[in-house]
């Protein structure tokens, strides 16, 4: 496990201030995540893949939750992997420390948490143990939202009553846990909007205040590469490989060539940039290019 940087990537998208919290950074080999992804693919986008990957063809993996703040509320996306034992990642507990540092009232300062999906490492800050080594929510003050498609999914999912029990469940029993569609509206200037394939469930974020937007994607993608080839699918881990690159031609086809503010939730820094047509190819650039 690698930390890339410790202080926060920050934007501000219209009145809406989104700031990135990094748990972790790892490299992972490129095509376990991404299939069919080798180095081929990588050197025919460089310079501007160079960020996302290491000069031998790793993934940088980044591991990290938005807080978007907006007409008085915060909102954390998504809360990372957390301090379980036996999953594919290690958890970092210098991610609340990091929280509470840069997120005003830290943790009890948090009104809502979105789940884009229930993996490990999209919750995995939901909960953690008290003295007596119970699960208890981290945000004590949030609304926790999950979609129900993902919610009803569990039951049906290999893998998953381990994240129901510790990060999941707790949340029911002390009432904080809110089933929502895919299409929520948080506020006049966040709701959610289906991104399936990944899970059933699987949502994006989508920001819009005084004429500017952003999208926070979730696992809809997890490098900017594959905003270039959607067809590459992380089918280990997808439920609908098909539906999810389905979900990323119609993201391509939403945010080429605009200037909506692109927020991978996997991306390394610079995390944040707008999709652009170069070359008679789909490339992932800082925004104002």
């Amino acid at each position: 496990m690698t930390s890339h940087i410790d202080e926060p990537l920050q934007w501000q998208v219209g009145s809406v201030t989104i700031t990135r919290i990094e748990e972790s950074i790892t490299p992972v080999p490129a095509g376990y995540l991404v299939v069919g992804l080798t180095a081929a693919h990588i050197d025919a986008q460089r310079p501007w893949v160079s960020p996302f990957f290491t000069d031998d063809g790793a993934l940088l993996l980044s591991v990290h939750s938005f807080v978007v703040q907006s007409q008085g509320i915060t909102v954390v996306v998504d809360t990372c992997a957390g301090l379980h034992e036996g999953r594919p990642l290690e958890g970092n507990p210098a991610f609340l420390e990091r929280i509470e540092r840069h997120v005003d009232g830290g943790c009890a300062g948090v009104d809502v948490v979105v789940c884009t999906h229930l993996h490990f490492d999209h919750v995995g800050w939901n909960t953690m143990r008290d003295e007596s080594g119970a699960w208890v929510p981290v945000f004590p003050n949030a609304r926790y939202l999950v979609t129900a498609p993902d919610l009803a999914s569990m039951d049906d999912a290999d893998g998953l009553d381990d994240i129901a029990s510790t990060s999941v469940d707790p949340l029911d029993v002390a009432g904080l846990l809110d089933p929502v569609t895919v299409d929520h509206v948080i506020n006049d200037e966040i709701r959610l909007f289906p991104t399936p394939g990944h899970t059933p469930g699987h949502v994006s974020v989508l920001i819009e205040s005084n004429g500017s937007h952003a999208v926070i994607t979730g696992d809809a993608v997890h490098s900017p590469i594959q905003f270039t080839y959607p067809e590459l699918a992380a089918s280990r881990v997808d439920h609908d490989s098909d539906r999810s690159t389905r979900t990323r031609r119609d993201l391509v086809e939403l945010l080429l060539d605009t200037d909506t503010l692109v927020l991978g939730t996997h991306f390394a820094p610079p995390t944040g940039g707008v999709l652009r047509s170069i070359d008679d190819t789909v490339a992932f650039v800082p925004p104002g290019w």
